[in-house]
């Protein structure tokens, strides 16, 4: 069951490209808002899931392109990401040490918004190609194989990310915790309609060229062990997400005026765009790109504020 929140958050299934509006089946949910009526219809699901079905069988649906997409979880009480977990096509000799940050639960932001550049000294700002998990039950201490028996579902995401801000090691939470750096949708994707979440394929495209496209068999950490490793530090609710990583070679700087769309085999297309006030400008090229050229770092701005100074005339 695909399962989103469109117009004034009202909950909807996404049969094909209608949305069948579902609201009043969970009415009942005890919730004050978008963000504790997923968590608890997620905490709940068994109880509702026929509800559900009857209720999208008997109702009209409405075509998807006549509605406005929300996140379809508005805001989460978690956000972990999981950091280098990928083997970035085997160019990595073996796993790096599993590890994790937190991100804002108000970064979220849903299918055709915007994610919004910052005023700050970042060298440059990237959005990761994600898939994320969703989880059902309260985990705590979890073993690695009971994991998927807490995943509810899965959704698209994107970790945005503002590199190189000073003062050098100081990097995670201004890095990735900004407002708008996390996309999500355009669905929350039911675990039994993904067969299996370790071979999908992810795409993400940049004003219509693709830029990354990996699929996540590569993934080094796998999601049991994730879970495990992370259930180990604190506790996650229902209707957390665990985002699981990203193969880096595709990154590419975002910019002003961009569209970006990631797809996820059976979790739909989320489009957004990009804007920069600043108009701040990057050479259309991936980090393999310049790995490629032997090219160290990443792709240096090359106009607009915080742009290196240009080289002065020689003595």
């Amino acid at each position: 069951m695909k399962l989103l929140f469109f117009d004034d958050f009202r909950l909807g299934v996404l049969t094909g490209d209608a949305v069948v509006d579902v609201s009043q089946v969970v009415r009942d949910i005890p919730h004050t808002g978008p963000h504790d009526l997923v968590s608890g219809l997620i905490e709940r699901f068994a109880d509702y899931q026929g509800r559900l079905a009857d209720a999208v069988g008997r109702g009209r649906g409405v075509p998807v392109g006549q509605v406005r997409i929300r996140p379809p979880l508005p805001k989460p009480y978690n956000i972990v990401a999981m950091a280098v977990n990928y083997m970035e096509d085997g160019t990595r000799a073996e796993p790096a040490p599993i590890n994790a940050f937190h991100k804002s639960p108000n970064a979220v932001i849903g299918d055709g918004d915007t994610m919004v550049l910052p005023d700050v000294p970042a060298t440059i700002f990237e959005g990761e190609a994600e898939v994320a998990l969703v989880i059902g039950r309260r985990a705590s201490h979890v073993r690695a194989a009971e994991a998927m028996s807490y995943v509810f579902g899965y959704t698209n995401f994107i970790d945005g990310s503002a590199r190189g801000l000073p003062p050098a090691g100081n990097t995670f939470y201004q890095m990735k915790s900004r407002d708008t750096f996390a996309p999500i949708g355009p669905c929350l994707v039911t675990a039994d309609e993904i067969r299996d979440p370790h071979s999908v394929q992810i795409r993400l495209w940049v004003n219509g060229e693709l830029k990354q496209n990996f699929n996540t068999s590569d993934m080094a950490h796998k999601i049991p062990r994730c879970l495990e490793w992370v259930t180990s530090i604190h506790a996650l609710e229902p209707g957390d997400i665990v985002a699981t990583g990203t193969n880096h070679r595709g990154l590419s700087g975002f910019q002003n005026g961009d569209r970006v769309e990631l797809e996820v085999d059976g979790l739909g297309r989320l489009t957004f765009g990009v804007r920069d006030d600043l108009k701040r400008t990057w050479a259309r090229e991936t980090r393999l790109d310049r790995q490629n050229k032997a090219q160290e770092g990443t792709t240096p701005q090359l106009t607009g504020k915080y742009s290196p100074a240009p080289a002065g005339p020689r003595a």
